[in-house]
């Protein structure tokens, strides 16, 4: 597969990442009477995960994120060369994801995606007040569980076919836990996209969801290396 087709297919992917997952919580969370609430937002980004990497894991591996990038790097899976085209990928297209969903939100009278806009934030910008240490400490241990779960389950020895499933569900775990504290990124494309559309406290606070997410990755990538077991002996 070529360079030029994977990166067109993680801008894709990265572009359905944000548009239905922020979407959701944009367009759907709190609707009135029937709004599908946290469990529903979770669900949501975990199934832009399960379906992309059906659709384009065959192309490009699926990363949708320059945290899963890294850590695949990280941990020898993925070509120093490709690294930073994908980061560029993925960021265009999650930021093209978000432009698409402001076009759709700015449809409702008095909309204001400079009241959040599914940005993520700590302290006075964090869903439930959480401080900056605490989400800090929240990216990086749940990103790292996330790329430790990626790295497991699209190992050669894992049970084939069933690694999109684990990593969807994985997503939607990790929202659960995390949408109160950070509103949940572990991407920085995802948390790129729509605070350039919020354009005040998310962008002051962006560092934090680049920092903590791919620092996580990194370590996640180291550990796997020292789990590989292939040429031990049994047990």
């Amino acid at each position: 597969m070529t360079l030029r087709k994977k990166l067109a297919a993680e801008f894709l992917g990265t572009f359905w990442l944000v548009l239905g997952g922020c979407g959701s919580a944009v367009l759907a969370a709190a609707f009135p009477e029937v709004g599908i609430g946290l469990l529903g937002v979770s669900l949501a980004f975990g199934l832009t995960v399960v379906t992309m990497a059906y659709a384009i894991g065959h192309i490009s591996g699926c990363h949708l994120n320059p945290a899963v990038s890294f850590g695949l790097w990280s941990g020898g899976r993925f070509p120093t060369a490709e690294l930073g085209p994908y980061i560029l990928a993925q960021v265009t297209g999650g930021i093209v994801g978000a432009a698409v969903l402001f076009m759709i939100a700015s449809g409702q009278p008095g909309f204001d995606a400079s009241a959040g806009f599914a940005s993520n934030g700590f302290a006075e910008h964090s869903p439930g007040g959480y401080s900056m240490t605490a989400a800090l400490v929240c990216e990086v241990v749940l990103t790292f569980m996330f790329l430790v779960i990626i790295l497991g389950a699209t190992d050669s020895r894992a049970p084939a076919g069933f690694a999109p499933l684990a990593i969807g569900l994985a997503l939607t775990l990790i929202h659960l836990i995390s949408i109160p504290v950070t509103n949940t990124s572990v991407n920085p494309a995802r948390s790129t996209g729509v605070a350039i559309f919020q354009g005040g406290w998310a962008l002051s606070q962006l560092w934090l969801f680049w920092l903590a997410p791919i620092g996580g990755a990194l370590l996640a990538g180291i550990v796997s290396r020292w789990f590989d077991v292939k040429g031990d002996e049994p047990g």
